[in-house]
């Protein structure tokens, strides 16, 4: 009988067990201990300089000539760059090698950083910092590609909670961290810290990464222009819509327009063509494909988390700099502490569903309660809150990672790591951005709510009625009373904000019931090997 299968599709390859059947390395490291400590280090620098770079563009705003509104281009041509290269981090990694590439990037991010930091100008700085971006796209997929490849199935999870502890740390400690050394120091050294760790990292891998055998891959220009216009169209919406008054502006419609194109023709090509840009089969396991879902939401909590709670506690509260890193620290502690939990539950065999809907639930749990904050939230309800909710993202986060590369064949981690990064990563700037939507638009309802209600019966801070007898005494006190109404209101937006990421977080939990239960290998099924 003929065969109907398509032959514009590659042959299918046959799927990984969902359980690996001998617990040895694919692609065991001479130095496993360095290749570690190489790739965190590494990692740590590239997700720190998402977020370090932040509370220093005030005073990159004066150094560079630039304005309040460009100056937020030293932050999205960094993104959009990252974003961009990303998704060509397989093909790359087949056709010069990972362990060359890994290095590569890692030594074209130090060189980029130092050249950021010795920029002169906005255009100098937005130049290096997209050398920045690309370069930094292929650290954090090469570094847990390499990570599951150099060690045991049964030793994958306490691996999957190494790197998880620095991919959520980073975030964490970005904004502190450069908040620390703009005061202490200048701006310019939020870059220039990148370069002796940086340079420790390299060391780290040239004893430690080994090498990956390389497949004959063509590239997808036109997968990888689709993707590339997608993302760069998606991030500029993200970036200047709120500028833009969104969608009653043209420009956001030409954005809208050219990323819903983008993504179809992409889909179209990907089905059809020979050789797409991502194997088809990354697509069609389960785990993987919800993996990216759920990963999409941790980023988005963790990230719109990090950046709605400064502002809040620095122009509502009265917490400084460093006070607001001291407050906001045991967030880091509670993901270290669950990550550790979460990678023995996995040593012993604990099916990953479990802990990851534990984990989404404590989330959701923690973001409830800070949508009960008042003006009036002590330090110890921010730091509970905060403690409680980053042991809800550490208990799903690693997890989550080891059970959507659980039943991925060992040539497709690369890909998958790659996408699953690009995932994070989107979920972080499209949470940014619809929090900070919601914000003020709330803000702007919540005012006009409250100053409604402000008259002589409900305010004793001034008689509204005998106002204009005082004149300019009479404007500053309705200033005051304003000013108050403001704090009020952008405190109400912010609780929405809470109450809206809670709901979103509690919306994922079904996908957890139908991924594939997949669990490590018990580690006497077979020995171990010599460079572990």
């Amino acid at each position: 009988m003929a065969s109907t299968a398509n032959p514009a599709r590659p042959e299918k390859r046959t799927r990984a067990p969902a359980t690996p059947i001998e617990d040895v390395a694919a692609n065991p490291s001479d130095n496993f201990p360095a290749l570690v400590v190489g790739a965190m280090m590494a990692s740590l620098l590239q997700v720190l300089d998402g977020t370090i770079a932040n509370v220093a563009l005030p005073h990159m705003q004066a150094a560079l000539g630039a304005t309040a509104d460009t100056v937020t281009w030293v932050l999205t041509s960094y993104i959009i760059a990252s974003a961009v290269a990303m998704p060509i981090t397989g093909w790359l990694a087949d056709k010069v090698g990972a362990r060359r590439l890994f290095m590569t990037a890692v030594v074209g991010f130090v060189g980029s950083s130092m050249l950021c930091g010795l920029a002169q100008n906005l255009e100098q700085m937005v130049f290096f910092r997209i050398l920045q971006g690309i370069s930094g796209a292929f650290i954090a997929p090469m570094s847990q590609s390499f990570m599951l490849d150099s060690s045991r199935p049964s030793k994958q999870p306490t691996m999957m909670a190494i790197w998880s502890a620095g991919i959520m740390i980073g975030p964490i400690v970005g904004p502190v961290l450069g908040g620390i050394l703009t005061e202490s120091g200048n701006w310019r050294w939020v870059f220039y810290v990148n370069v002796p760790v940086g340079a420790l990292a390299f060391s780290m891998l040239a004893i430690g990464l080994p090498e990956r055998e390389r497949r004959n891959r063509s590239i997808d220009l036109a997968g990888f222009a689709m993707i590339g216009i997608g993302l760069t169209s998606l991030q500029l919406l993200l970036d200047r819509g709120t500028q833009i008054d969104w969608f009653a502006s043209v420009e956001a419609w030409i954005y809208a327009i050219t990323l819903a194109s983008a993504i179809w023709f992409a889909v179209i090509h990907f089905v059809t063509v020979k050789h797409p840009l991502f194997d088809l089969e990354l697509f069609e396991d389960r785990n993987f494909l919800i993996g990216m879902v759920l990963i999409f939401m941790v980023g988005l909590v963790l990230f719109a988390s990090i950046a709605l709670l400064p502002p809040m506690m620095q122009h509502l509260l009265g917490y400084d700099v460093v006070d607001t890193g001291l407050v906001l620290a045991p967030r880091g502690i509670g993901v270290l502490i669950s990550m550790q939990i979460g990678g023995i539950l996995l040593r012993k065999r604990i099916d990953p569903r479990i802990p990851v809907g534990i984990g989404f639930m404590i989330c959701a749990y923690s973001l409830f309660e800070m949508s009960h904050w008042s003006l009036a939230v002590d330090r110890w309800h921010i730091i509970s809150a905060g403690f409680v909710q980053g042991l809800g993202v550490g208990l799903a986060f690693m997890p989550l990672n080891f059970t959507s590369f659980a039943t991925l064949p060992a040539h497709l981690r690369t890909d998958g790591a790659s996408l699953l990064n690009l995932a994070r990563n989107v979920g972080s700037s499209v949470g940014i951005s619809v929090v900070t939507v919601f914000l003020a638009r709330n803000i702007q309802i919540a005012h006009s709510d409250i100053g409604g209600h402000v008259t002589s019966v409900t305010t004793d801070m001034v008689d509204v009625t005998t106002i204009d007898r005082y004149q300019s005494l009479g404007d500053t006190a309705l200033r005051i009373v304003d000013a108050e109404v403001n704090r009020q209101a952008a405190m109400i937006g912010y609780i929405d904000d809470f109450y809206l990421m809670g709901w979103l977080t509690l919306a994922t939990l079904p996908l957890v019931l139908i991924m594939r239960k997949a669990v490590p290998p018990k580690s006497e099924e077979a020995p171990p090997p010599l460079s572990e």
